[in-house]
């Protein structure tokens, strides 16, 4: 019975290919694509600078990287850590961490402005705009045949 196993294992392993020229993989545009929002939003006041105009630099700044950790968010999800230490029934500690990571490509900047003592920014990304980049990107390359003399 051991020895029919193997036999078939072995037969089955010989019809299987590891040479990917014969296989052709297509990838096929959903019929819709999703568009994404995100906003960011820094406060003013506690922005780094000597001049207000420096400040405000470093709001818009900081609110466009708020809106892009949001998006991130919404394509990657968020890593969420906790940890809670209870004493005689009664609660110590609760620590909780959170996380996002991932690279955001195609976003665009919808608005950015001011709003009283906030700056504010207002991000989209649309997949169909993350879909071209992706077939651009990873294009089959073709191989020229070069002729030497």
């Amino acid at each position: 019975m051991r020895l029919l196993i193997v036999c078939l294992f072995f037969a089955l392993a010989g019809c299987s290919s590891s040479d990917d020229r014969y296989v052709q993989w297509e990838t096929q545009a959903p019929d819709s694509f999703p568009k994404l929002h995100a906003v960011g939003y820094a406060t003013l006041a506690l922005q780094p600078g000597e001049s207000k105009a420096q400040r405000v630099l470093a709001a818009m700044q900081a609110s466009k990287i708020a809106a892009y950790r949001e998006l991130a968010e919404q394509v990657f999800g968020q890593q969420l850590s906790s940890n809670v230490t209870v004493n005689d029934w009664v609660l110590g500690k609760d620590n909780i961490k959170a996380s996002v990571s991932g690279v955001i490509r195609g976003a665009k900047v919808v608005k950015a402005y001011p709003a009283g003592e906030h700056y504010v920014t207002e991000l989209e990304l649309d997949f169909a705009q993350v879909w071209a980049l992706y077939q651009q990107q990873h294009r089959p390359q073709k191989v020229k045949d070069v002729t030497y003399f």
